[in-house]
This record gives C-alpha cells, structure tokens and sequence, in this order.
C-alpha cells in the first residue's frame, strides 16, 4: 500500500507520519486490496481536518474527519474508512454456498 500524505498549512513531523502509517495498517489487515492512499491533513483556524481518498481494486473510497485536535481527527478518519472498508468487502464476498453442497430431498 502506497500512502501519500500532504499537509495543508500544515507541516508534517515524523512522529505525524508515523501515526498516519500505523493507523492505515490497521485497514490493510481487513482488506489486502488497497492500492493507493491519498492523506490530506490541514488546519483551518482551530479545526484540524483529516481527509483521505483510497483507491481499492473495484473503486474508490473517500473520507474526512474535523476534530478539535490532529490526530482525534486522523481516528476518525480511519474509524470512517475501516466502515466503508468492511461494506466494501462484503458486497465483494460471494456468499453464495457452493453447488455441490445443496442438499436435495426427495
């Protein structure tokens, strides 16, 4: 998983960054099909806003959180992805039972 993290007015630290990546591990264990991750983390007066756009093999997920402090707003974030990461998942998985396993009464 390639993730690409801009600041706006904002400057991204090291320890910033490696929040960002220990979070965004977390939705990689659900779902191994993320290609690419596109972070943005900005400040707007005293509202820290967080806001991602993931492209999945089957289409692309976006989110966004605004919270009093940084990195609440990069949890809400990942909270807000993992959801659409586990819809996105389901409505992939078959679950459909195989043809050989329907039972037959006569």
């Amino acid at each position: 998983m390639n993730i690409n993290l801009t600041g706006h007015h904002v400057d991204i630290t090291e320890p910033l960054r490696e929040y960002v990546n220990s979070k965004f591990d977390r939705l990689e264990r659900h779902f191994d099909h993320v290609t690419d991750v596109h972070v943005v983390l900005g400040v707007e007066k005293l509202r820290h806003k967080a806001e991602a756009t993931m492209h999945i093999s089957g289409g692309t997920l976006f989110a966004d959180a605004i919270e009093e402090d940084m990195y609440a707003a990069i949890d809400g974030l990942v909270d807000k992805l993992d959801r659409q990461v586990k819809k996105h998942k389901e409505k992939v998985t078959d679950h459909h039972r195989a043809e050989g396993s329907i039972k037959t009464q006569f």
